[in-house]
């Protein structure tokens, strides 16, 4: 519990509205998509980057726990306070602060969502090429600090490669600024890439500088069928080895396309085993060389159909059907295991290959979905967690598959972070040498180890 001492410093620098101490407002924000969940003991809702500056110095000052929070929609468990203390969460900065569309970049607070971003740079002829699933109501802050993706960083890029600089406080209440308002710079360390995906364990991020990418004149939708999902691995490494890039690859096999069968705007043919939706975009002429080269790369002998969307409607029917498809396997499987492992995308057939022999040897149903052109599957495995045969079952199953990722030169985590449920895999894929001088530098940025305990890299 908080001292009255503390309680009377929030009070007075937030206000009772903003500062939330009763169990169904501590309850609200225990948890996030992981579903797991820790009760905290006060909730914060700063206005500012100064009373987050104020907020992070008492928390320093008494070593208290202070875990910051989007808008909760991580599947790994970043956003739940382990160790209790205070969960600040940023929705009330939710201002877009200017866009420059002659510089090509747009300034926000980090409770602005992804949805928001996307809609005032529309405006200026603009996109922030980061897109995932869950767009909009995610948070730039967290999709910054678990560094999102979606399906257009094949040809875009992630979070990483689309902010151009970032102002924070650390752990200590010290206010920083990273990066540039330029696309080029070479003075000093990049910090910003380094606060990136740190889940809230070096700093708390107040604002965020996005660097913007006009929309594409022309936009084509493809969906290609196969016979199976090893046709369909086959297919991807062939696209992306040609000069041609998509703007989006995505994957899907048979037990998600049982799912979204409703949803697509043709029926299927039998037999159907997987599927790649596929979208080029550029001027109206490089659209059709480059839909063209697409297409034959993915002819095999595995393929059953490859069609054209031939109007927007029917485009914007199939990316429904892949938008709605994580909330369907939630449906079946509300506590299913997902995972979003990443290869190098000439290793996807081989990754294929061993989560099919992953899931026959373990008797354990696996749905994949992702997204492909970056090597990035989803990997659902649907269990029920009242079976403890299956559940034992499925963590060796969930074992093997992250030594046979890291075997092919990849990683257990694509985009959706470490935060809780990959943490006891973490020092598979980082060696002790490295886990240390990441351990040396939350230090530096964080004394007391107060933001976001338990998380991150761990000795």
């Amino acid at each position: 519990m908080l001292s009255d001492e503390l309680q009377k410093a929030f009070l007075k620098l937030l206000g009772r509205d903003c500062f939330l101490t009763s169990n169904a407002d501590r309850l609200t924000y225990s948890y996030d998509n992981s579903r797991l969940s820790q009760l905290p003991d006060a909730v914060l809702l700063p206005t500012s980057e100064e009373q987050i500056r104020e907020i992070a110095t008492l928390c320093y000052q008494h070593k208290l726990p202070l875990t910051t929070r989007g808008r909760g929609s991580g599947t790994a468990g970043a956003a739940v306070p382990l160790q209790q203390g205070i969960v600040l969460s940023t929705e009330k900065m939710n201002s877009i602060k200017r866009i420059e569309p002659e510089n090509r970049l747009i300034v926000v607070e980090p409770g602005v969502t992804n949805q928001q971003v996307q809609q005032e740079a529309a405006r200026y002829g603009f996109f922030w090429p980061p897109d995932p699933g869950s767009s909009p109501f995610c948070s730039v802050g967290g999709n910054i600090a678990c560094g999102s993706a979606g399906p257009h960083a094949v040809k875009y890029g992630t979070v990483r490669e689309n902010v151009l600089g970032l102002r924070v406080v650390t752990g200590k209440g010290k206010i920083i600024r990273t990066g540039t308002e330029t696309t080029k710079w070479a003075v000093g360390y990049d910090l910003t890439r380094l606060l990136i995906g740190s889940e809230g364990t070096l700093a708390i991020t107040t604002e965020a500088t996005l660097k913007l990418i006009p929309i594409p004149q022309s936009r084509v939708m493809m969906r290609a069928l196969y016979q199976d999902i090893q046709s369909a691995a086959d297919a991807v490494s062939t696209i992306m080895g040609q000069p041609e890039t998509p703007a989006a690859l995505e994957f899907m096999d048979s037990v998600c396309l049982q799912l979204i069968r409703h949803q697509l705007s043709a029926e299927l043919p039998d037999g159907t085993g997987a599927m790649l939706l596929i979208e080029a975009d550029g001027s109206p002429k490089s659209v059709n060389e480059t839909s063209s080269a697409i297409q034959k790369a993915a002819e095999n002998s595995g393929l059953i159909n490859f069609h054209i969307a031939q109007t927007d409607h029917e485009a914007q029917q199939l990316w429904q059907a892949r938008k709605i498809l994580s909330p369907r396997l939630r449906e079946i499987a509300p506590k299913k295991i997902n995972e979003d492992v990443v290869v190098p995308v000439s290793r996807i057939p081989e990754l294929v290959s061993t989560i099919q022999q992953l899931a026959e040897h373990h008797q354990i149903r696996i749905a994949n979905f992702g997204h492909a052109g970056n090597g990035n599957l989803h990997t659902n495995i649907l269990v029920d967690p009242d079976n403890l045969d299956e559940m034992a079952r499925a963590e060796l199953c969930l074992k093997s598959l992250f030594e046979a990722v890291l075997s092919l030169k990849g990683s257990i985590s694509g985009e959706h972070g470490v935060g809780i449920v990959k943490q006891p895999y973490v020092a598979q894929e980082i060696g002790l040498t490295e886990r240390q001088l990441m351990s040396d530098i939350k230090q530096l940025f964080d004394p007391h180890s107060i933001l976001n305990p338990g998380k991150g890299p761990q000795i």
